[in-house]
């Protein structure tokens, strides 16, 4: 794509003042943000948490997940969009290609005053405000521009065990409490590449709503493929329309993360602050939090929601598979 080739190329200027909005933020610095967030959420996100929406949140990760304390790669930086040319031929980045497509033209717009480090970020942000019940993610501006393309294998793959996942995680920091917790995103997400089959099929069945359901649905048995079966990194799902990732389902169940995993499933204002805490520490990988600028006013407050924990139609206690017996579920919640 054109817009591709641009961004590999781009010599970014220094940032310069858009003019000052109507309204200001805190801290001067920020002002500028405040009509390229009138824009992203209007004609990038449409002001609703749809598809747009959940692929610049994705974008957010796997662009900050690319460092690591060996192989090296700067972290949260805009490399993924810079060097798509080569980071967007990893296997875990499957699909990457469509929202760099779709968000593309937005970074280039604004190129001359955010880096493509803090567009990833400040849009991943926004991408939130329009669905209910999520957090109010903060924002850090000033990532200097990337250096280079991320190295390969460092984003997690769906197929992945748990000691892979929790191992890759530890390196950047993250314990198993966070991991589960940054897993909250799924609840508003889905998978493209995972069934070519049926590309978009949300993981529950609520995809605009930041909810538990994600935690509650993974752990019931499983008895249906959405699309085709025999997908490398799917399981069988307990709900028709939703696809379920192996990896999910793993950490779901394994003695180091089942107990986190359910601690969520009841409890959404836990899955909120957790899952907002964690996306900010994600954003700040490879980065000096002492030189950037906090402008989390920018960001506005998603809907509220009532969250109350719930099974699917004609589902209940009964349904969760016995791999997790039923007492070590009532032993993580009492």
């Amino acid at each position: 794509m054109v817009f591709k080739k641009a961004l590999s190329s781009l010599v970014f200027a220094l940032p310069l003042v858009l003019g000052l909005p109507g309204k200001r933020a805190l801290n001067p610095k920020c002002d500028f943000l405040l009509p390229i967030r009138e824009d992203l959420l209007e004609n990038l996100f449409d002001n609703e948490c749809g598809d747009s929406a959940h692929g610049a949140l994705r974008l957010i990760f796997h662009d900050a997940i690319g460092i690591s304390p060996t192989a090296g790669g700067g972290g949260a930086d805009g490399s993924i969009a810079v060097f798509n040319a080569t980071e967007l031929t990893f296997p875990a980045n499957d699909g990457i290609d469509d929202v760099i497509a779709n968000v593309g033209p937005f970074l280039l717009k604004y190129a001359h005053v955010l880096s493509p480090g803090d567009f990833i970020q400040f849009a991943g942000a926004l991408s939130l405000a329009n669905c209910a019940g999520a957090p109010r993610v903060k924002f850090a501006l000033g990532r200097p521009q990337p250096k280079a393309a991320s190295p390969p294998n460092l984003v997690p793959e769906p197929f992945d065990d748990v000691t892979k996942i929790l191992a890759r995680f530890a390196s950047v920091g993250f314990s198993p409490q966070e991991v589960i917790s940054l897993l909250s995103s799924h609840s508003i997400a889905g998978a493209d590449t995972v069934d070519p089959s049926i590309p978009g099929t949300p993981f529950d069945s609520t995809p605009s709503t930041f909810d538990t359901n994600i935690f509650i649905d993974v752990l019931l048995k499983g008895f249906l493929f959405p699309g085709t079966s025999g997908n490398q990194g799917e399981v069988m799902s307990a709900i028709n329309g939703t696809i379920r990732l192996q990896s999910d389902s793993l950490l779901a169940r394994d003695p180091r993360t089942a107990c986190i995993w359910q601690s969520f499933a009841t409890n959404h204002n836990q899955m909120q602050t957790q899952f907002g805490a964690s996306v900010f520490k994600m954003s700040l990988l490879g980065q000096n939090e002492k030189e950037l600028t906090d402008c989390s006013d920018v960001i506005p407050q998603p809907p509220s929601l009532n969250d109350i924990p719930t099974f699917p139609p004609g589902q209940t206690l009964k349904d969760i598979q016995q791999s997790v017996s039923l007492s070590f579920f009532w032993s993580c919640n009492h």
